[in-house]
């Protein structure tokens, strides 16, 4: 039997086979040093080891300085571009810094688009896309807020070595600079999420029921809390005081405090 074709089709398959053509693409992934990054990852370590063992020793207050001293090197080790790279290769995550990249990953387009009108209709596409992204946070910045919140805990693990109070922490300029940035990116993302406790208060004055959506949202931003609480505490030695001086840990009570208000 022979194979009728509908009249206009193959036009259509044609401009669809052209698109194709155009994304079509071959990747070749990124190679890292392992072996390298492993070696690299125990030297540290092992001079971090030290380092604490050293410090474990020097008792009393006669011993303060030399004992902060020892801390705050190691809290620099830890906090080492490189060493952090060593951590996320051997764990089998891409390096944040770009150290112990053997080979760098490469895109290369494949074949061209033959048809202008093709070209047209993806550039089309792209501007569609980017109009949606700008509604929120683009994967670049999604990825810099998580940076920046664990940035602002290292700083500060750091800057509390150096002996320095939770109110002197967050007068500090780096730490001032990586906050405003934090605060921009997470009303892009959410825009009034920012609002301070104040604010958040006069809203939920409201008393509006919580739909089922928000209690989840609810829930887990108690167990975010929680989480977050613990890491501040036992992964950088954060005191209670320090704790309710930290931004991050604030913005996220008031919001809970909004939920509970409402709940």
């Amino acid at each position: 039997m022979a194979v009728v074709e509908v009249r206009g089709t193959g036009g259509m398959l044609s401009q669809a086979e052209e698109g194709m053509k155009l994304f079509a693409q071959v990747a070749s992934a990124a190679e890292y040093d392992r072996a390298a990054a492993d070696k690299y990852k125990a030297e540290v370590e092992a001079r971090i080891s030290a380092l604490e063992a050293e410090a474990a020793v020097l008792n009393g207050k006669d011993n303060k300085k030399e004992r902060a001293a020892k801390g705050k090197e190691a809290a620099q080790l830890k906090a080492e571009q490189c060493y952090v790279d060593a951590c996320k290769i051997v764990k089998g995550l891409e390096p944040k810094f770009g150290h112990f990249v053997t080979k760098a990953a490469e895109v290369f387009v494949a074949q061209k688009a033959v048809q202008e009108e093709t070209k047209e209709k993806a550039k089309k596409e792209i501007k569609k896309e980017t109009k949606k992204e700008s509604a929120g946070l683009s994967p670049a910045e999604t990825k810099e807020l998580d940076d920046l919140k664990q940035a602002i805990v290292e700083r500060k693990a750091i800057l509390k070595e150096q002996g320095m109070s939770g109110g002197q922490q967050n007068k500090d300029e780096e730490v001032v600079k990586m906050v405003n940035r934090m605060t921009e990116l997470k009303e892009k993302l959410d825009p009034g999420s920012t609002k301070k406790e104040k604010d958040a208060k006069k809203d939920s004055k409201k008393k509006t029921p919580l739909s089922a959506e928000e209690q989840k949202d609810f829930a887990k931003l108690q167990g975010e809390i929680e989480i977050y609480k613990a890491k501040l505490r036992t992964e950088f030695g954060y005191s209670n005081k320090e704790m309710k001086a930290d931004p991050d840990l604030k913005d996220m009570e008031a919001r809970l405090a909004a939920f509970e208000k409402r709940s």
